[in-house]
């Protein structure tokens, strides 16, 4: 079974802290992260549009993001960091460890998403430029 996956939500997994929009939310996020770490194997196919994770977010409005340009960024940039393509399916492990070695060991994290809402919780976790 393949998990569609926005390229920006890998940089979002390492950091997370069970915070977010509302409880129907933190609560999915958490099961699909834990989904993933449990089963690494599992393949994902980068998407640019609603995955996984947008399905219980309140920002999503019928398949399309209240942030649409903002997380279109945020993707273009992981994607082109990570040499990857929409629809590319990989195993889970392996794009984690692409965004880990190439974004966020990097130093790259801040630049891609540092106005994101939620930069404070995962630049806590990093000594970061």
């Amino acid at each position: 079974m393949c998990i569609f996956l926005r390229p920006h939500h890998g940089m979002c997994f390492p950091f997370y802290e069970g915070k977010g929009y509302d409880a129907d939310f933190t609560d999915h996020m958490g099961r699909v992260i834990r989904a993933l770490s449990a089963r690494p194997e599992t393949p994902v196919r980068l998407t640019l549009s609603a995955d996984a994770v947008c399905e219980h977010c309140p920002n999503n409005a019928g398949g399309t993001c209240a942030d649409a340009d903002k997380t279109a960024r945020y993707d273009a940039a992981v994607l082109e960091a990570c040499r990857l393509c929409e629809g590319d399916e990989l195993p889970y492990a392996d794009f984690a460890a692409r965004v880990k070695e190439r974004i966020l060991d990097a130093g790259l994290r801040r630049g891609i998403c540092g106005d994101c809402e939620w930069d404070a919780i995962c630049a806590k976790h990093r000594r970061e430029p």
